[in-house]
Order: structure tokens, then C-alpha cells, then sequence
């Protein structure tokens, strides 16, 4: 069997995020068939909201999805900068990483206002056209005072607390900036508590927060402590981890929505670490990562001995995916694979090895190799190592979705034709087409097949073959990983700024 190639995997993963950029588009494009679009975002508004992601196939920008987005990517080049720096994407990782935060910037216009939403997904999805082409509402939606949204605020000061971290070395100026952001969107979410979904409700229907918001903001405390060092950050995680529902909560999904499970791994982080902080609030971070635990045992079948019933482990399918449920499914399992990577990663530097070992409910214990191997088997899975022989990563291998649920990549691209194609237009000539897409969404993750690896390749399947930036995101640091494991080089490649990643990340300045 033809070994796979996760630098190509990951190359292509970062360039998918070049295919959703929103806005006036760089010179250094290199998804050539796309344009720029939403170049008046924000206008009516009195607001620059111009730049950001499509979310999917569509063109809304969601805010929740986006900033989960662009934290993943950030935890993965903070944690593995040296592994993608290996493989020559450092510089492709911070500019994916970069436009989103400087939306995040522009959105967040003042200390207790932040804009949540620009587009209607009703509208849009009424639509078929190009994002060149939109004809679709532009209306722009936020939240404040009167209109909390703490699960928004909370995932993007996460988002910028994290960025901050990965810029700090290379654009100190930048980094700061980012933090002072995420610090002020922390205070908003925490002092104007509500879930932005009862505030705006053109989102309820595409993004409802039904976690809530408390697990964005133990979330956002426990990222703004790595960034800062400051302790009352983490008391804030210590002092809400039961009314929030950090320690009480053993779940088993990982996602844009439910934060718990990574928050959970990044406080077991801190006694892993043997953070001096952390040992004086050993007790509840003790709580943390037996939740943390649970998670990942779910995820490798191990609580209560593999024998309990699906709520105490995640399902597989026959072919080995990790499952969760029907409607894009491998957000699931690459979230999965990326909590899986990381804690591996964890307790390999652990020295102590009784704490070296991840601890399963009545299952024994299980290895950083074991947890290894089964994101490895995820990230087998997607690029083609199924049932099906399909890579669920489009253009990777060869054979691959090329029906892809894409407004963008179904309909030619607008520098090959520029005539303008209107509403329902795209519906009849492109839409209910039975050819492959004109233009190859390189990169992204589609939903993915069924519980019983079945997976039908039609644009109108929005349910399997619908991708989203959220899919990709985790897959970057795990790819980039994978990729390090198995190559035979151990020289790392020249960071962009001169010098490795990894000596600016690794000390996280206390």
C-alpha cells in the first residue's frame, strides 16, 4: 500500500482556507479561481467588516465557527510550530491564522460591541451565485450590552489569546494587540452574560449555541492564562469549573459548539507541565483532567473496559471513523484526532511515568503511542484509507469528492467568465448539474460518510458533501505531526522570520 503523504495533506489543508477568504484578496492568492467579494461588508452599518471566512459553501460570516476556527488553527501552531515549520507551512499557517484575527479586530469595535454576523443565512442559502457575484442581504448583525453574546465573545478573545501566542516572537507589536482584544472581549462576555443566539436570531437556525456560553468562557480564561501567565485567569477556570460545568460535564464531542472537552485537556495541561501555579490548585485541575480523560478513553473505547453503553464511549463505524452523528460527521472525528495528537504530545514530555499514562474509567490505562495511533487512523481514514478507497480530503489522492456542495467551486470560475450570474441562474445551470465541479475546493474536508461508511458524492447532499473551514482546522497540527513522525529528516525547516518557531513558543513568557 502507497505510504500516504501528510505534507502534501497539510500543504493542501492551508490552502483550502485561501478558497473561503472573504474580502479583497492579496497578491499572494494562490486559489487563482476566486475573486474578491463583500467588499462593502459593513457599509450600511458604518462599520469595516470587510475580510474574514466563509464558513462553508455558503457566504455568510458566521462569527462562532469562524473564531473556533482560527483558535484550533492558533493551538496547532503554538503546540506543533516546529512540526509544521518541518514542513516548509509556517509562513502559509500564520497568514490563515492572520486573516482571521484581523477581521476579529475590525469586528470588535468597541470594548462592549462586537459584530457577530454579516449576511442572512435565509437569504443566502435562497441564492446560488458565485461570492463575486452576491446579490444576497449584507446585513450585518452584533452583539453588546443590551444584546449579549457571551459564547461569542468568550470563543474569539479565546481565538486572539491564542493568535497572540503564535505572533509574540514574530509581529510583538501585533501580539499585543490581539491580546488587548481578547482581554476586553473576555470582560464583555463575563460581565454581559447571555448567549448571542436569543440576541440574534437570524443565527438560531445555523449556529445555535446549544452548549451555551459557560464553556466558551472557561475556555477563553484558560487561553488567556497561557498567553499571559496571570493567575486570576486561572482562578477564574478553578473558581467556575463546577457552576460552569468544566468538571461536571464528561462528554464525548469536541466541536464550534461544546468546548469542554478542550478545555478540559488544556487544564490537564497545567499539571502535565507541573505548572507552579497549577500545584496550587491541584485539587480542581485534578477534577479537569479526569474530564479530559474521559473524553479521550471515550474516544479510544476504554471506559468502563470498552463494555458501557454509547454515551460512555464515542461509536465507530465499521471502517473505523469515529462517530458522533449523521450531519457532517468528521468535524467530529478530526476535532478528535487533534485532542488526541495534543494530549499524546503532553504526556510524551511527561517524565513521571505513573502521570505519563492516560487514565481510562475501569479501563486501565492507555499510551501517548496508543492515542497517537488511533489520530493517526482518523487522519487514514479521510484521505482514503476506507471502505469507500475515497479521500473525504478533496484533491488529495485519486479519487475524491468532485460534487463538493460549493456555491464558489460549482459554478465557473468569475476571472474565466465574468458574466454575471444571478440568483436562480446558478440554481438551473450549475446546481442541478450532474458534472463534477469546474473548480477543485483543494483542501477541504467534506461532512463525510454515513455511521456505516456510506457516502453518496451530490451537490444536494449539503449533509456529506458540504465542507467547513472547522473540518480542516484541527487536521492542520495533526498532519503536520504525522508528517514528522514519519519522515526520515529531522532538520527543521527556516522559520520565515529567521530562527525556528518553536524557540518563540515553546517558553509562552510567564
Amino acid at each position: 500500500m502507497k505510504p500516504l503523504d501528510y505534507r502534501e495533506a497539510l500543504e493542501k489543508s492551508l490552502l483550502y482556507f485561501e478558497a473561503q477568504r472573504s474580502g479583497r484578496l492579496p497578491y499572494s492568492q494562490r486559489v487563482t479561481w476566486r475573486g474578491h467579494s463583500g467588499l462593502t461588508d459593513g457599509l450600511q452599518q458604518g462599520v469595516d467588516l470587510v475580510g474574514g471566512y466563509y464558513d462553508a459553501g455558503d457566504h455568510v460570516k458566521f462569527g462562532l465557527p469562524m473564531a473556533f476556527t482560527v483558535t484550533m488553527l492558533s493551538w496547532g501552531a503554538i503546540d506543533f510550530a516546529a512540526d509544521i515549520s518541518a514542513a516548509g507551512e509556517w509562513r502559509h499557517a500564520l497568514e490563515a491564522i492572520k486573516w482571521g484575527t484581523d477581521y476579529f479586530v475590525k469586528a470588535h469595535t468597541h470594548p462592549f460591541v462586537y459584530w457577530a454576523e454579516v449576511g442572512d443565512g435565509d437569504t443566502d442559502h435562497y441564492c446560488w451565485q458565485r461570492p463575486e457575484d452576491m446579490t444576497t442581504s449584507r446585513q450585518a448583525y452584533r452583539v453588546d450590552k443590551d444584546n449579549p453574546g457571551s459564547d461569542l465573545a468568550g470563543e474569539t478573545a479565546a481565538a486572539l489569546a491564542a493568535a497572540s501566542i503564535v505572533f509574540r516572537r514574530s509581529n510583538p507589536h501585533y501580539s499585543h494587540l490581539l491580546l488587548h482584544h481578547a482581554q476586553q472581549l473576555f470582560e464583555f462576555g463575563d460581565t454581559y452574560r447571555g448567549s448571542y443566539d436569543s440576541s440574534i436570531e437570524e443565527v438560531r437556525s445555523y449556529y445555535a449555541s446549544v452548549s451555551g456560553y459557560h464553556d466558551e468562557l472557561l475556555w477563553a480564561a484558560l487561553w488567556l492564562h497561557r498567553a499571559t501567565g496571570k493567575e486570576e485567569y486561572l482562578r477564574y477556570a478553578v473558581d467556575n469549573a463546577e457552576s460552569f460545568g468544566g468538571v461536571g460535564w464528561a462528554i464525548t464531542e469536541f466541536s464550534w459548539d461544546v468546548k469542554y472537552a478542550g478545555l478540559q485537556v488544556l487544564a490537564a495541561k497545567l499539571l502535565l507541565d507541573g505548572d507552579p501555579q497549577a500545584a496550587r490548585h491541584r485539587g480542581v485541575l485534578e477534577k479537569y483532567r479526569e474530564k479530559a480523560e474521559h473524553y479521550l478513553c471515550a474516544c479510544l473505547g476504554r471506559n468502563n473496559n470498552g463494555s458501557a453503553a454509547a454515551a460512555d464511549n464515542v461509536d465507530r463505524s465499521p471502517g473505523g471513523m469515529l462517530y458522533v452523528r449523521q450531519w457532517n460527521n468528521l468535524q467530529y472525528a478530526s476535532s478528535a484526532a487533534f485532542l488526541l495528537t495534543a494530549y499524546s504530545h503532553y504526556l510524551g514530555n511527561v517524565n513521571d511515568g505513573r502521570l505519563g499514562l492516560l487514565r481510562c474509567p475501569g479501563g486501565g490505562a492507555a499510551t501517548a503511542a496508543e492515542m497517537m495511533s488511533l489520530a493517526r487512523s482518523q487522519a487514514e481514514y479521510i484521505l482514503g484509507r476506507n471502505p469507500l478507497r475515497l479521500s473525504y480530503m478533496v484533491g488529495y489522492g485519486r479519487r475524491y469528492p468532485v460534487r463538493v456542495h460549493h456555491r464558489g467551486a460549482s459554478i465557473v470560475s468569475h476571472k474565466e467568465d465574468n458574466r454575471f450570474i444571478g440568483c436562480m441562474q446558478g440554481f438551473d445551470d450549475w446546481f442541478g448539474r450532474g458534472r463534477p465541479n469546474p473548480n477543485v475546493l483543494v483542501g477541504a474536508i467534506v461532512g463525510g460518510p454515513s455511521r456505516r461508511d456510506e457516502f453518496r458524492d451530490d451537490r444536494g447532499n449539503y449533509m456529506q458533501t458540504e465542507a467547513c473551514t472547522y473540518n480542516t482546522a484541527p487536521m492542520v497540527a495533526v498532519f503536520a505531526r504525522l508528517h514528522r513522525l514519519t519522515t526520515t529528516t529531522t532538520t527543521a525547516a527556516a522559520d520565515p522570520d529567521g530562527g525556528s518557531p518553536e524557540e518563540g513558543l515553546s517558553a509562552e513568557c510567564r
